[in-house]
């Protein structure tokens, strides 16, 4: 039998354990990621050179290297300039500079995009250029920026299979320390798999949802304006 039901059963709670710290991991991270990404966005837009510099290049370094050899780095070469980071400290750090690296382009992006004449109208109305970022462009920005955002946080629960190099025992670890007692790998792996599928496909209709939405709201916006437009 390629599927053993009794061994799938008696692996549930253990691999339920793992889905919870992967959930963990997820939240903690993807809070921390969201929030730190708007500030690394506009230092990557400040005025000042030498914020522009680190933050360009801790974002260049981040994209430009696997996430898994960041999570190995962190944990097992920095003890060797003194720096000792328990598993759950290393992850967390580690997860949470690789999102915020990519988040931070996608704020900085959504920026951006929103019209000159928005800035114009701030600037118009003798608003300062950190008011006007907080009132009218950043909120104007993260309106079209929810889907693309959620997309990257249900990445990230996927992701945090790599915390399983760092001995965090997440669902992919707790699955592995499983098959490797009972040798039943396609049974533990299968039940994995689902556990994965089960939190990651609602996640991915959400944001789909979000995204409709979003798209809706755009077009009646649109379609409001044109008909005042129109009445005048």
């Amino acid at each position: 039998m390629l599927f053993n039901i009794d061994n799938a059963y008696s692996a549930l709670g253990v691999l339920s354990l793992g889905l919870l710290m992967t959930i963990f991991l997820t939240i903690i991270c993807g809070a921390t990621s969201l929030v730190a990404g708007v500030f690394v966005a506009l230092a990557k837009m400040s005025k000042r050179r030498w914020l522009r510099a680190i933050t360009g290049s801790y974002v260049t370094i981040v994209r430009s290297t696997p996430l898994l050899v960041q999570l190995i780095f962190i944990y097992y070469a920095l003890p060797f300039v003194g720096i000792r980071l328990n598993p759950l400290s290393a992850a967390y750090i580690g997860l949470s500079l690789n999102v915020t690296a990519y988040l931070s382009e996608v704020y900085r992006g959504g920026i951006e995009a929103v019209s000159k004449g928005q800035h114009d109208a701030a600037a118009a109305l003798g608003m300062k250029s950190s008011v006007a970022m907080r009132r009218v462009i950043f909120p104007q920005a993260l309106r079209t920026l929810i889907p693309t955002l959620g997309n990257y946080i249900v990445s990230l629960f996927k992701d945090t299979s790599l915390a399983s190099v760092v001995t965090i025992q997440e669902l992919m670890f707790k699955g592995q320390i499983i098959a490797a007692q009972n040798y039943d790998y396609m049974t533990i792996y299968a039940m994995v798999f689902l556990l994965y599928l089960a939190v990651g496909y609602p996640s991915i209709r959400f944001v789909t949802y979000l995204e409709k939405r979003m798209k809706n709201g755009y077009a009646v916006k649109k379609a409001s304006k044109r008909k005042v437009g129109v009445a005048l």
